[in-house]
């Protein structure tokens, strides 16, 4: 049986893991090492040794991944937990979806970083793009307003507002341990789908910035989770695509 015991537990465990990542992060931000959240930096990485700031960006990554995205995924993640109950591995059934979850996460990551490095290699070889930096904030605004229109969005947005229904169809008793990173995956995979651009504007409004994370993450988790939370995305949609065009006129 499912009780208030481990109802408690549960989220006893999911609240420290998000808190002690959101304390992580404005801790991390103030120390010297700071500047490896943020991507200003990533255009200085040269030809030396960089298996330091590479592991630093990934597991800031990490850190905003946990304190953004898994409140995104708790409603799954305790329905699960319900499911599994009566398992004396529950534990470590949850721990396998949580990593399945938050791997999907880090390597949108990975493609994200690298994409950004490779877009300050273009701008600092280019003096046109170089003059005109705001193009990118302003293009990953506009990129990030029109995508909440998007049939792609709707349909990954209808897949996570689900989970009980997400759980019965990924979840099936067998190969449980394999199984439960795959549910993770599947589950971080419709997440990306529907949340990547929302998350590439990190990128626009500064990778490290806390407040900027907490309100990206407050809204990404109101549109999966809230009955209410689909009406949010058209008028954000509408936000974004005007603060991307202001910007746009006033440079232009």
């Amino acid at each position: 049986m499912y009780g208030i015991a481990e109802r408690r537990a549960f989220i006893g465990l999911m609240g420290s893991l998000v808190g002690s990542a959101w304390i992580a992060l404005w801790i991390w931000g103030r120390s010297p090492y700071g500047r490896y959240l943020g991507h200003e930096q990533l255009g200085e990485l040269g030809a030396g040794s960089l298996l330091l700031p590479i592991t630093l960006y990934l597991a800031g990554w990490t850190l905003m991944t946990v304190a953004m995205m898994l409140p995104t995924a708790l409603p799954l993640l305790e329905i699960f937990h319900r499911l599994t109950a009566r398992r004396q591995d529950q534990w470590q059934l949850l721990a396998l979806l949580v990593a399945g979850y938050l791997g999907v996460w880090i390597g949108f990551g990975i493609a994200a970083h690298g994409g950004d490095w490779l877009l300050h290699e273009i701008v600092e070889r280019s003096s046109w793009l170089e003059s005109r930096a705001w193009l990118i904030g302003a293009g990953t605004l506009l990129l990030a307003g029109g995508f909440q229109f998007s049939r792609l969005k709707y349909r990954c947005l209808e897949k996570c507002r689900a989970p009980l229904s997400f759980v019965t169809e990924y979840w099936h008793g067998r190969n449980e341990r394999r199984n439960a990173f795959l549910l993770g995956i599947n589950h971080g995979l419709f997440c990306v789908g529907c949340c990547w651009a929302l998350m590439l504007l990190m990128f626009a409004v500064g990778v490290g910035n806390v407040a900027w994370m907490l309100l990206l993450g407050t809204v990404m988790a109101a549109e999966k989770n809230f009955s209410w939370g689909r009406t949010l995305s058209a008028p954000l949609g509408v936000a974004l695509l005007g603060w991307g065009a202001l910007i746009f006129f006033i440079h232009a």
